[in-house]
């Protein structure tokens, strides 16, 4: 093959290629442009505007998993933790790994008061990063309050320990105080006053 004929040739593929390959940069950059938007809507409160901007960053982008993150943070302020459930599903079922979006959806799981789906969040982000003490107080109320089963009493008490440990280590005073009440009404629950 000549020369001319191989250029004629890799240039009529470079240019099938551009006309068949969807336009994934404009794409790209539409999705972030309505993240951004959300985000700048969300820090001036206008959260139902943001929500709307977070779904067009998602038409866009559906494997963007911070957009269902930042969806479901708007959601909560609009009080819908139904609605930032489905988000944070979508996200933790793209990207597993997300522990941020497993430990925010197994929070939000302890106000709907599902306390397994809670716990098996939980569960995943402790033992993946065991200095969160959030999701350890998380955890440990989703125990508490967990009722298909029997009690898990040593696992509460475990839990709500290395929560109040860990926001001391922070210097997060008032989550301390308030998890070592909830200890404390453990211990006096499950009879444990003075053991463990």
């Amino acid at each position: 093959m000549s020369r001319s004929n191989f250029f004629l040739l890799l240039t009529t593929i470079w240019i099938l290629q551009f006309i068949l390959t969807p336009n994934t940069w404009a794409q790209q950059e539409k999705a972030e442009d309505w993240f951004l938007k959300g985000n700048l809507l969300s820090s001036k409160g206008h959260f139902e505007e943001a929500v709307d901007a977070y779904k067009k960053s998602i038409d866009h982008n559906p494997s963007a998993t911070v957009s269902y993150f930042n969806l479901s943070l708007a959601y909560k302020k609009l009080n819908m933790p139904e609605e930032a459930a489905v988000a944070l599903e979508k996200a933790v079922a793209i990207e597993p790994g997300y522990l941020d979006a497993r430990s925010s959806l197994g929070n939000t799981y302890n106000h709907l008061e599902r306390w397994e789906d809670a716990i098996a969040q939980l569960n995943v982000v402790v033992h993946r990063r065991q200095d969160d003490a959030d999701a350890h107080g998380n955890l440990g109320w989703a125990y508490y309050n967990f009722k298909k089963g029997p009690p898990f009493k040593h696992l509460v008490i475990i839990n709500l320990r290395k929560a109040v440990q860990l926001f001391e280590s922070k210097n997060q005073v008032e989550a301390a105080i308030s998890t070592q009440k909830v200890l404390e009404d453990a211990l006096v629950k499950f009879n444990l006053n003075g053991k463990n």
